[in-house]
């Protein structure tokens, strides 16, 4: 039953229900809770803090880029970035991590059949292709050099992390097909012919665009690229009767 209280007032006694009061006071709670944003897990958070460091570090350098501006782009307090990262160096370190890991899924993803092994290989091509030319990743290179001699963990990080990484990835690939016959790399390691491979691929515009200074190549470039590449190498790494 709903209760009535009475209050005086210089108008005279006004009724008020607990009900009412209880009804308006659950509505507001509702609303409150309805309003209040979803939780981000930590791994999410850590996305945006990498993607943001990529972005600062490609258009500040190693150097000039500060935790505050990573922390204002990611749209996160610099105590929480820094409660998941704990210096500039392993925001670098875990960025390039972050980015291989995803490449070499992609390409474990996009090269894993091997029934067409010229489409597979031109696939695995295009990957390397797309994350090496990538514009933000020929700018890190870019600082790299520039900021080698000041700070010399950042081109190892680099070079392990992200460069031998690649060919180590395209190398397995490579021993995966070899294994399942359908190429043979004959007197070559996987690792070396995946160096040969890469250098046929990227080399050229590589320095281009570090050197020269042009925008780096189109998709549809990277496919024409990476078709030819793949037929160049298969005419001495296919496998014959």
């Amino acid at each position: 039953m709903t209760g009535v209280i009475l209050k005086h007032g210089s108008d005279g006694m006004t009724a008020t229900t607990k009900q009412g009061r209880a009804d308006k006071g659950g509505a507001g709670a509702e609303r409150r809770s309805r309003g209040r944003p979803p939780l981000r897990s930590d791994e999410e958070t850590r996305a945006l803090i990498y993607e943001a460091a990529r972005s600062e570090f490609a258009a500040s350098g190693f150097a000039a880029t500060s935790i505050d501006d990573v922390a204002r782009r990611a749209g996160i307090s610099t105590k929480t970035l820094y409660r998941l990262v704990p210096s500039k160096q392993a925001l670098f370190e875990g960025m390039v991590v972050d980015k291989m890991d995803r490449f070499a899924s992609g390409v474990r993803l996009r090269a894993c059949d091997g029934s067409n092994i010229k489409a597979a290989l031109r696939e695995a091509c295009l990957a390397c292709a797309e994350l090496i030319l990538d514009g933000e990743v020929i700018a890190l290179q870019r600082l790299i050099l520039a900021d080698s001699d000041k700070f010399p963990d950042i081109a190892e990080t680099f070079y392990k992390n992200a460069m031998r990484r690649t060919v180590s990835t395209l190398a397995n690939w490579l021993r995966t097909q070899q294994g399942r016959g359908l190429i043979r790399l004959r007197e070559i390691d996987p690792e070396t012919a995946a160096g040969m491979l890469l250098g046929m691929l990227i080399l050229e515009p590589q320095r281009a665009v570090i050197f020269g200074r042009q925008a780096p190549p189109d998709r549809a470039e990277l496919e024409r690229r990476s078709e030819a590449c793949a037929t160049l190498f298969l005419e001495g790494c296919a496998a014959r009767p």
